[in-house]
């Protein structure tokens, strides 16, 4: 075999070096993204915020989906989150539910559920607790 002949074996062509640069760029560009991030991160403990859309009927129950939005920048985890269905007489009824993890700036969807209707009636959401990972 002749040295040219063992030149043209190892020579790439165009395609295999555009896809190599594509993939260079690409791990380098998310290398860089998570070194600025790391780096800019303020270590703001989680705060959390509840947000209720509309209720809706489902069978015997009414649902009332729940939105949890995690604006820190440290993780919670075992996200407790209380609604309060008020307006009525005597005991006002609860839902709750637990989230088991919400990173930093990150949003999760539940739902609540109670027996009385919500519409037109007072709807409390909180936050019970978490935990730090």
């Amino acid at each position: 075999m002749t040295k040219k002949e063992k030149r043209r074996q190892v020579e790439k062509n165009w395609l295999e070096w555009v896809v190599f640069g594509v993939g260079l760029a690409l791990v380098a560009g998310t290398l860089g993204y998570l070194i600025y991030d790391g780096a800019t991160a303020d270590g703001v403990p989680p705060s959390i915020e509840v947000k209720l859309g509309e209720p809706r009927p489902t069978g015997h129950n009414f649902i009332v989906p729940v939105t949890v939005t995690n604006h820190g920048d440290q993780t919670a985890e075992g996200v407790t989150v209380e609604v309060t269905l008020g307006g009525g007489a005597g005991e006002p009824e609860r839902g709750e539910f637990a989230v088991a993890f919400l990173p930093r700036r990150a949003t999760r969807e539940g739902w609540v559920a109670f027996r009385t209707d919500p519409r037109g009636k007072s709807l409390t959401p909180r936050v019970l607790g978490y935990e730090k990972p």
